[in-house]
Order: C-alpha cells, then sequence, then structure tokens
C-alpha cells in the first residue's frame, strides 16, 4: 500500500502540467491557435455597401468581384485603346484593400503591353480605384484585415478594354 501511494505521489510530481504557471499555459495555447489559422484566407471578403454581410463567403466574394469590375469596367470603357497591330495581351492589377478600407495599388504587371498609353492607363486605374464607392475591409475572426487581389485585364485592340473576372 505504501508502494503504491509514493507511486502515485511521484506521478503526481512529475506531471508538469501541474506546476506550469498560467502564463505558459495561455501562451501554449495562443501558439495553438495561431498554428491553426488560415492566414491565406479570409473569413468575410471586403463588402461595398450593397452587398449583404449576411451572405455566405461565396455570396460575399461573387457580389465584391462584381461590384469592382463593374466599376473597373465602367472607368476603362471610356479608355480608347489603340496599337498598330492587332494586339490581344492582358495586364495584371495588383492592390490591396487596407484594414481601414483604403485601396493603394501595388503594381500594374505587364503594362509594356499598352506601349506609349501607359501613363494615360495608370491615371484610368488610379481615378477608378479611389472613386470606388464606400468599402469595408475583410475580416479575419472578426479582426478587419489586409488582402491582396489581382485582376486580368485584357487588351484586346480591335475592340475595348474587357476585364476576366478571375481574383
Amino acid at each position: 500500500m505504501r508502494k503504491s501511494l509514493m507511486v502515485l505521489v511521484l506521478c503526481g510530481l512529475a506531471s508538469c502540467g501541474f506546476f506550469e504557471s498560467k502564463e505558459k499555459k495561455t501562451q501554449k495555447l495562443v501558439e495553438k491557435e495561431l498554428r491553426e489559422i488560415d492566414f491565406n484566407d479570409v473569413d468575410d471578403y471586403p463588402l461595398f455597401d450593397d452587398c449583404d454581410e449576411t451572405a455566405t463567403k461565396e455570396q460575399q466574394k461573387k457580389c465584391f468581384e462584381e461590384q469592382l469590375l463593374s466599376h473597373l469596367s465602367m472607368a476603362l470603357n471610356e479608355f480608347e485603346f489603340t496599337a498598330d497591330k492587332k494586339t490581344k495581351d492582358t495586364v495584371f492589377l495588383d492592390f490591396i484593400i487596407e484594414n481601414d478600407g483604403s485601396i493603394p495599388i501595388l503594381n500594374i504587371e505587364n503594362k509594356e503591353a499598352l506601349g506609349e498609353q501607359v501613363y494615360e492607363f495608370e491615371n484610368v486605374i488610379t481615378n477608378s480605384i479611389n472613386s470606388l464607392p464606400r468599402l469595408e475591409p475583410a475580416l479575419k475572426r472578426g479582426v478587419p484585415v489586409r488582402a491582396k487581389f489581382r485582376v486580368p485585364i485584357v487588351l484586346n485592340s480591335s475592340s475595348n478594354l474587357s476585364s476576366k473576372n478571375n481574383f
């Protein structure tokens, strides 16, 4: 009996969690949570005022894409792209929607396809992004976060510019 009591006491004393401080336990829990969070995906997409915040994630994404592309398309339809020969190329617009809803443009990739019209194109894109309606940022676990997006814009010299619905 004495030996079994002694073994029980030794096992209890050997338990690391028994002597661990609350701070260490909290730190371990936080580290575990951070490992489980997927930082490459958001819980809620950025939303315009016309989009339903109670909709599913896919519906929010669709609403966001449609509103953004509609706004960009209207601005780009006024831009006349001219080329010496038939051109079919794609320009990629990279931007971030900050956690405060602002939208800085990061890069316009493959702008060589625009030739001499790069400056005018960049102005049209910048003005279009700056004139977007009010936008709520993306959310991750209820906290506003930055979200990066890439929009392909198809250049077609035989017609106006258009943008693909690919995010």
